[in-house]
């Protein structure tokens, strides 16, 4: 009965295509295109009736075109040896200029070998399988997309939600098993792991789909990828739903092949899909995409009478964007004087090697290649021989329909908006920058993608026990026989397994014994995961070089390096000298010369200003330089300058003093302690014997470090530790013990007033979790643990298993001398030395020119005494008989003034006087 309703309808398309085709120019060049498709499918209802449209709508708009194409339609009955036998009696009998399909991919392929040798291009609209490579099929033209253009687009979803594994399901067939190389390459550049692939048969029935989704529900991983056709896709999702796997927890992400057809499926297999998430290519919205959406819909229900009503879909689209791209490229080349060349051959007509081959196929390839233009579709482009990657659309499903959630570009990638720029663009595992969705079981929430079945396998979880407890302690259930750990380096790793965004059962596996803390190197411990004994081992392990060659590390939870333990001793010798060490002596010598110079410069500004008070022996001189700076005397300074000077002296000598007070005070009452040994080498060239924990790698350090065999002791526990660096290097002890920084701090918190760390001495990456290579959960368990280390959870955490060790004060480095250095006062030396200077450099300057100023006074009084004198000796007239009188103006000041005063009685003694008192300088001001 489907066989004949197929017979019809083909008669049926045959007569309305040849009317629509009989209604173009009569006298057109006829060109001969072969069209093949599942005339019983979805896919092929769709396409037919879109073609039709395509053949009048293009010569409606082209009624001058010297050619036309005449279609042969051939119903490729979904059998691949059917489509194949279709071809070639179009290209034998009918002589076609070109394909328009297959619809499968499993049939292009040698459909599209027919071309090659025929020269005539096969078109597909619906063959998007990877394995059809135009470099292997040079007259193959895929009018759609490659499957592996979704690949990222998915990618992207699946790692914007956290999800971290992924299963697909696909059926066994060309088409199903095409994207799966890609798909798989793109999640693991995404850190997404995919532990199974569920491959279904397309014959399955639905007790073979539903034992596969049973097996598929025992596994942790809850995020399927379905890429299969739409009929086998309705079944899936039917079964699914009745065995409880479209439920709270679920997630579905169906390729395009599905969902560019979720319009026309069957509502009740909508509804099943409620909650998944869809791959939709993308098509701009146009007011011509309406009208032929009107047009198409009528054109549907004539060409298919008995069917329920369906919607166009992308595939309609394509096949009436390709109608156009054949027909233009049909008027470009022409194709008036096509032929077919058969060879020369004596075998039967059915033989390959008899077909023709088409004189005008390369330039008609050429054409199809160089269609470019804007069609319903969006923008129609073949020259790379297929659809480039345009746009996707993210779909929710919901109720009988779907709504939009966001989009995909190659440019941006995930946005929630289409025309947002890649700045703006939010990649988040918390946060993913689409529209809310409405997961299966109507739930808001993000599903975690991993459940813990019934039946699950649990992480194995390595644990061993370390000589510091708090770190990691392992002890047997004597009942149960259970492995438990606690410590620190457990507290860790489970709250980071908490913030995973999927659950991970895991189970304590004991390596070794809970009591021998020896047992095993750590390397060995580590290697396991590389055995595949451990999925994961957690404790207090050094992330390590040689280590990542058979494992990987987590990001370290400790801090890093490898640092010694040493004694401390009191670096203050209490003596009788103790006042002399709260100053260095090149602070002492600096003080005592600027001591000694702040007087010459007081005493020098004082004897310039000619105060008598500085004037007399020289240990009396001597004896005022030292007073100066000691006491500022205001009735023995008299010069302003001498006064600025002891100003600024004064204000060093203050803040010396204080200094020099408290840091005095802090010698006497607080204890300065030094370690015994400031640099490894000091050990080395001293012969020092040095200790380490035994099993550590650290031995192997102090090896390349060149020490001795006989230089180096193990030891196994901080008491061990305690008692060897107590009893010194001479008496049977350690002089220092090389350890890794966490461990040290330990010790310190026990040991801190005996011993200091010093260092760290050596770089190291602290410590870490190891996983076995490519191991999915690395980069989450990373993730998480820098969530738990960088806030209050792990200062938590150390509070509770290593208390306040960080309260020590012996932790780190210890500065040496306190005592206070020349540098510390450079400024208030440069301070009071330029004041000094100064000071001195303007008082000399003054007195230079007083003396100037004086000297040429006196000389101008002398060349007019003698000049007056020689006048009476030519008048020869004694002036009130008295001469060789000097007058009052003649009286210089000076220290000859007194002398002059005594021999000429001729000046007044009040004149005298007030020579004598100004040559003293009692009554003025002297700078």
């Amino acid at each position: 009965m489907e066989i004949a309703n197929r017979v019809i309808l083909l008669l049926l398309l045959s007569a309305s295509i040849g009317v629509a085709q009989n209604s173009s120019r009569g006298g057109a060049q006829e060109v001969h295109v072969g069209v093949i498709l599942d005339l019983g499918s979805l896919v092929g209802k769709i396409a037919i009736t879109s073609i039709s449209l395509a053949l009048e709508d293009f010569y409606a708009a082209h009624q001058n075109y010297s050619t036309k194409l005449v279609l042969h339609i051939r119903d490729s009955m979904s059998d691949d040896v059917g489509a194949a036998a279709q071809a070639l009696d179009l290209l034998e009998n009918y002589k076609v200029e070109t394909i328009i399909g297959p619809e499968k991919s499993s049939q292009a392929i040698f459909i599209s070998d027919l071309g090659t040798k025929s020269h005539v291009p096969i078109i597909s609209f619906t063959a998007t399988s990877p394995t059809l490579s135009p470099s292997s099929l040079p007259y193959f033209v895929r009018a759609t997309l490659n499957d592996s253009a979704q690949v990222s687009c998915i990618a992207s979803t699946i790692n914007a939600y956290g999800w971290r594994k992924a299963v697909p399901i696909y059926e066994d067939t060309e088409y199903g098993r095409g994207i799966i190389p890609y798909l798989v390459d793109v999640l693991q550049e995404h850190n997404v792991h995919v532990p199974y692939r569920s491959v279904i048969p397309p014959s399955a029935t639905s007790d073979q789909i539903t034992k596969e989704l049973y097996k598929l529900m025992t596994m942790q991983t809850r995020v399927y990828i379905v890429h299969m056709s739409s009929v086998l896709a309705s079944t899936l999702f039917i079964k699914a739903k009745e065995v409880g796997m479209m439920e709270k927890g679920y997630v579905w992400i169906i390729t395009d092949g599905v969902t560019n057809l979720i319009d026309s499926l069957h509502p009740s297999v909508v509804e099943s899909m409620n909650g998944a998430l869809g791959i939709h290519f993308y098509v701009p919205k146009s007011t011509e995409l309406n009208n032929f959406n009107t047009r198409w819909n009528m054109r549907y229900q004539i060409d298919n009478p008995t069917d329920p009503p369906s919607k166009l879909s992308i595939f309609g689209l394509w096949s009436y964007d390709t109608i156009w791209a054949v027909a233009q490229a049909a008027e470009k080349v022409g194709l008036s004087n096509a032929t077919f060349r058969k060879p020369i051959s004596k075998q039967k007509s059915t033989d390959l090697g008899a077909l023709g081959t088409s004189s005008n196929g390369p330039e008609f390839l050429k054409e199809i290649l160089q269609s470019k233009f804007i069609g319903l579709s969006g923008r129609f482009d073949l020259s790379d021989r297929q659809l480039t990657v345009s746009t996707f659309q993210i779909i929710n499903i919901i109720g009988k329909g779907w709504r939009e959630i966001g989009f995909w570009t190659a440019q941006n990638g995930l946005s929630r908006r289409l025309n947002k720029s890649k700045s703006a663009t939010i990649y988040s595992s918390l946060l993913p920058d689409l529209n809310p969705v409405i997961w299966p079981g109507e739930s808001i929430d993000i599903p975690r993608g991993f459940e813990v079945p019934a039946s699950g396998k649990k992480l194995r979880v390595g644990v061993r026990s370390s000589g510091y407890q708090q770190f990691i302690k392992v002890e047997k259930d004597e009942i149960t026989g259970a492995t438990k750990a606690t410590g620190l380096s457990v507290d860790v790793f489970e709250e980071a397994v908490k913030i995973l965004p999927y659950a991970v059962p895991y189970e304590y596996v004991l390596f070794g014994s809970p009591e021998d803390t020896s047992s095993g190197s750590y390397d060995d411990f580590v290697y396991q995961v590389n055995l595949k004994v451990y999925d994961i081992v957690i404790g207090d392990i050094t992330i390590r070089y040689n280590r990542t060659f058979y494992a990987d590390f987590t990001v370290p939870y400790t801090e890093s390096g490898i640092a010694m333990v040493v004694p401390v001793r009191d670096s203050v010798n209490k003596n009788t000298w103790i006042f002399l060490k709260p100053l260095t002596p090149g602070m002492w010598l600096g003080s005592i010369v600027f001591f000694i110079y702040t007087g010459v410069v007081v005493l020098s500004l004082e004897f310039l200003g000619n105060n008598k008070n500085v004037r007399g022996p020289i240990p009396r001189q001597l004896g005022i330089m030292i007073f100066f700076p000691l006491f500022e005397e205001k009735e023995i300074m008299e010069r302003f300058l001498s006064r600025i000077v002891m100003i600024v002296w004064l204000c060093f000598l203050l803040v010396v003093t204080s200094s020099y007070t408290a840091n005095l005070t802090s010698m006497l009452t607080v204890q300065q302690l030094q370690p015994t040994v400031n640099d490894i080498q000091e050990l080395l060239k001293s012969g020092e014997i040095v200790g380490y924990h035994r099993g550590s790698y650290v031995k192997g350090l102090l090896e390349e470090l060149g020490f001795g065999r006989s230089k180096i002791k193990p030891y196994d526990t901080p008491d061990d530790f305690h008692n060897a660096l107590s009893r010194g290097s001479g008496n049977g002890g350690i002089a220092a013990l090389v350890h890794e920084v966490p461990y040290i701090k330990l010790f310190l918190a026990k040991h801190c007033e005996a011993y200091t760390m010093v260092g760290p001495i050596y770089k190291a990456a602290g410590f870490g979790y190891a996983l076995a290579k490519g191991n999915p959960l690395l980069g989450d368990i990373s993730k998480a643990m820098l969530n738990v280390t960088g806030g209050d959870t792990i200062i938590q955490i150390e509070k509770k298993w290593m208390g306040y060790q960080n309260d020590c004060q012996n932790v780190g480095p210890i500065t040496g001398s306190s005592s206070l250095t020349f540098a510390n006062f450079r400024g208030l030396f440069i301070l009071t030395g330029a004041a000094s200077t100064s000071s001195i450099l303007i008082a000399l300057i003054i007195y230079a020119y007083k003396k100037q100023h004086r000297s040429t006074k006196v000389m101008q009084n002398d060349n007019k005494q003698v000049g007056n004198n020689r006048t009476d000796g030519e008048n020869n007239e004694p002036q009130d008989g008295n001469q060789g009188a000097v007058t009052e103006e003649s009286v210089q000041f000076g220290a000859g003034s007194e002398q002059v005063c005594d021999s000429n009685p001729h000046i007044s003694p009040a004149t005298c006087n007030d020579s004598a008192d100004i040559h003293r300088g009692e009554p003025r001001t002297v700078l």
